[in-house]
């Protein structure tokens, strides 16, 4: 059956859609594009720094240095570049929820270790309004994803936007926390279940950090245990390893 379906509809790459060998995988030209965040990274946000890792545990990077980040560890599997850049602007503007489970794994391989006992997993959550014209939240798409593959509950509706913010595409770092300030909270009816509950907290991308920290704060606000986040994609300065960039939509 498996082969049969092959062949009506042969494997293809996830960005580009040419023939692959394999559901799921990108073709070499769109793999040589790719920069998957390998084990030298900052151990708070996840951004890729200089080095080869080797045995440093714990490196922070000069953002995480200058400004405290109110979750204790963080995680990203790619950088927000080439196709890993193109792949996120499709599952979130391009309607391709079908890419969820593909890149769901990326981020389930990049957050394993920050998975613990009794974790929860909570999606950065979408105003109301933003998820009637988008039709789908993507964090809550790779959330699914990562929960299933590590064996954690999933509280997919853990965190509600209570105010609509515009979207963070062009404001300053400042701007952008400002515009997020005290506009996420913890949902009522799901307080009890995250209640002294460690948290992986998930969303597609990270620039400054402003939503994160917002839902952060909230779910800490909320009883929450500690919380932890991951991230599809990691934005960097062009050039610059360690050096976020605040270009992206968040």
């Amino acid at each position: 059956m498996k082969a049969g379906r092959t062949i009506l509809f042969p494997p293809q790459c996830l960005d580009c859609g040419a023939g692959v060998a394999e559901d799921g995988a990108l073709c070499p030209a769109c793999w040589r594009e790719a920069e998957f965040i390998g084990a030298c990274l900052c151990d708070t946000c996840g951004i890729p720094l200089p080095g080869d890792g080797g045995n440093e545990a714990g490196l922070r990077c000069d953002d995480c240095l200058a400004r405290p980040r109110p979750w204790t560890r963080g995680r990203a599997a790619v950088v927000y570049a080439g196709s890993g850049r193109r792949l996120v602007l499709a599952l979130k503007h391009g309607d391709r929820p079908d890419l969820a489970p593909a890149l769901g794994r990326w981020l389930a391989a990049a957050a394993a270790p920050l998975v613990a006992p009794g974790m929860v997993v909570v999606p950065v959550p979408l105003h109301p309004r933003r998820m009637l014209a988008r039709k789908y939240n993507q964090a809550a798409l790779l959330g699914a994803a990562v929960a299933r593959i590590h064996g954690l509950r999933l509280e997919a509706a853990g965190l509600r936007r209570v105010r609509h913010t515009p979207m963070q595409d062009h404001g300053s770092v400042g701007d952008r926390f400002a515009n997020v300030e005290g506009a996420i909270r913890v949902a009522d009816r799901v307080r009890a279940r995250l209640e002294g509950r460690p948290v992986l907290l998930v969303d597609d991308v990270m620039a400054s950090g402003a939503t994160l920290a917002a839902a952060a704060r909230a779910l800490a606000e909320g009883g929450a245990g500690p919380v932890s986040v991951a991230v599809l994609a990691r934005a960097v300065k062009e050039g610059k390893p360690g050096a976020a960039v605040t270009e992206p939509p968040e």
